[in-house]
């Protein structure tokens, strides 16, 4: 037999059960959000026909799709001439299929197939893994868990406060506190490419200063040069891209530069957006309580987002963004139903276990998976112990008894070892007066106890 070198592909990971109970943690705490505000769950499949996905994510984004190669001999009807005419021609015809890229795609491609079973407006989360070829570093991985939230069916701006409020949950829920939801939008984004004399490079702009952060203003404004900007105009728009201030601030630079009625449009929809924010809470500060900074930088590269859009950054942490999203009001035409408005944001999961780890944030007692375990003696002490197991059990009371007959130390070690808080030894005293040795594995202390008792106590 052939021994085989146990490996991991690059950019994935595996979950040990000690990750796995934090993980679940987070996903326990975005789930109760999400159904919260009204949300259901929906899962659509790992695969998706490659036409479906790309086109929708700009050119950078496309190249980052994992392609699934047709089952057997995906070359047999490829000559010479498909090789040369490069990858863009050739990829359709050996590969037909792909690994979902993100889950928004997938969405839409669902409401598109079920809209005539669908109530509008439709309010979907959706929590599953996502695949893109991308260059594996910390906190970006080619598999990760992506967590959505989506609405279609309604323009409505209060779909955008929901999504500012429910971000915000979530995260203090999970105790961080110093975080930023930094919100712009494409309209606006226009108006940019407007001042800049090429209003019809809005995606090259995007493509480019969504980089700042990261490359800097040099290499971005020699990006937007080699994109066919012209330099005189890149000046223009420098002071813009450097706004300080609150949004009543930079709403007033803003007004006084853009001239369309589409810049101007973006601009009173984040007006609105954050005059109802204000109403839900009315003595809330936009960007001390709610952590909302508008950022005329921010420029989302996923080709379809049409209003504002958002991106959450955990302050003071190496991780990046943990979370974005937008409304896509075009998205669902390309599957053959226009006019149809969405809007919806995703959380990052591993980003988020990362910055918690980072930040020590995890409590204590996502460790503990089993509330109680019975010691196991001998076969007599494990008859006894097998129905008061289930009594615990019954009582929704996570319990375990230790399978094998062992020593008291190799039991509580592994007691210990689970993080398991309380032991019941059972031994012929406790058999024959029915009053359990309930031992508290953290300070040491034990008690004597009926198994009515002990439900009583792990209850209160």
């Amino acid at each position: 037999m052939q021994i085989t070198q146990p490996s991991l592909a690059q950019g994935t990971r595996d979950f040990s059960p000690e990750i796995m109970v934090k993980r679940n943690y987070i996903l326990k705490t975005i789930r109760q959000v999400f159904e919260k505000f009204g949300f259901l769950p929906l899962e659509t499949p790992s695969i998706e026909k490659l036409e479906v996905l790309t086109g929708k994510y700009g050119e950078e984004g496309d190249q980052l799709i994992f392609k699934i190669l047709n089952s057997g001999d995906y070359l047999a009807k490829i000559n010479e001439k498909d090789i040369t005419e490069g990858h863009k021609k050739l990829t359709p015809k050996i590969a037909k299929k792909a690994l979902r890229y993100d889950l928004t795609v997938p969405f839409a491609r669902f409401v598109a197939m079920n809209r005539g079973r669908l109530t509008f407006p439709f309010k979907r989360y959706q929590i599953q893994p996502v695949w893109r070829g991308d260059t594996p570093q910390r906190g970006r991985y080619r598999e990760f868990y992506q967590c959505d939230a989506d609405v279609v069916g309604t323009k409505s701006l209060l779909c955008e406060v929901d999504i500012i409020l429910m971000i915000n949950e979530v995260l203090q829920n999970l105790g961080l506190t110093d975080f930023t939801i930094k919100i712009n939008h494409r309209k606006i984004l226009t108006g940019l490419a407007e001042v800049a004399g090429a209003g019809d490079k809005v995606a090259d702009l995007c493509v480019a200063i969504d980089k700042l952060d990261k490359i800097g203003i040099e290499k971005v404004e020699q990006e937007l040069i080699e994109r066919g900007f012209d330099k005189q105009a890149l000046q223009k728009i420098q002071p813009l891209l450097n706004l300080k201030g609150n949004w009543n601030d930079k709403k007033e630079v803003l007004q006084a530069q853009f001239y369309s009625e589409e810049a101007k449009n973006g601009i009173k929809d984040l007006s609105t957006i954050f005059e109802l924010l204000h109403l839900s809470k009315p003595d809330a500060h936009l960007e001390k309580d709610w952590h909302v900074d508008f950022d005329l930088t921010l420029a989302r590269g996923l080709s379809y987002y049409t209003g504002a859009i958002f991106e959450v950054k955990i302050n003071n942490v190496t991780i990046g963004s943990i979370s974005g999203g937008g409304r896509y009001d075009n998205l669902t035409a390309s599957f053959g139903v226009p006019d149809l408005a969405g809007v919806g944001f995703s959380f990052g999961i591993d980003r988020l276990f990362d910055v918690l780890e980072e930040l020590k944030l995890f409590p204590d007692n996502t460790q503990t998976s089993t509330q109680i375990m019975f010691t196991n003696f001998d076969e007599l002490a494990q008859k006894y112990a097998l129905p008061l197991l289930k009594k615990l059990r019954d009582e929704n009371i996570k319990t375990e008894i230790y399978p094998d007959s062992a020593k008291l130390k190799k039991q509580f070690g592994y007691a210990d070892a689970k993080k398991i808080p309380y032991v019941i030894v059972i031994g012929s005293d406790e058999m024959q007066n029915n009053l359990l040795t309930f031992r508290n594995m953290v300070s040491g202390e034990q008690q004597k106890l009926t198994i009515e008792q002990i439900i009583t106590y792990m209850k209160s």
